[in-house]
């Protein structure tokens, strides 16, 4: 078996803002931007790498869902404990400054983690968890 990962999805309840922060930002290629019934999903993913992608896409849609647990999800997120996407980078600290130096909030600058990575991390437009991890 030879599997990869094509997709996730991330939550976003602003779509522009959420653009601006995956393509302006972080420097991701917009792959698909599809509206339907009032709201909209947008793919991007990193460049050169076309076989993995991100769709962010309207929170608590899923057909199902109790109003509760929509409730919950919208508080979660608020929270910034719903959604989380681990990224790396080559160059951590430079990434990090090229981030910062757009406004973005800043969860956590470059620390040397106690279980072996130096990471990062940032809350997208969404409340959404972005960490990114340094690759040596």
């Amino acid at each position: 078996m030879n599997l990869s990962i094509h997709s996730t999805f991330l939550p976003q309840t602003d779509p522009e803002a959420s653009l601006a922060f995956y393509r302006d930002v972080l420097g991701f290629e917009v792959r698909n931007d599809v509206a339907y019934g009032g709201m909209r999903w947008i793919t991007v993913g990193p460049v050169g790498q076309p076989g993995t992608s991100i769709v962010l896409t309207p929170p608590a849609i899923t057909p199902g869902l109790t109003d509760d647990e929509r409730r919950a999800i919208t508080e979660m997120m608020a929270k910034g404990t719903y959604a989380m996407i681990i990224l790396a980078s080559q160059d951590l600290d430079g990434t990090f400054e090229r981030i910062q130096a757009t406004g973005a909030e800043v969860i956590q600058e470059p620390t040397a983690q106690p279980y072996g990575v130096r990471d990062c991390a940032f809350r997208d437009p969404a409340g959404n968890h972005v960490r990114i991890n340094e690759v040596r």
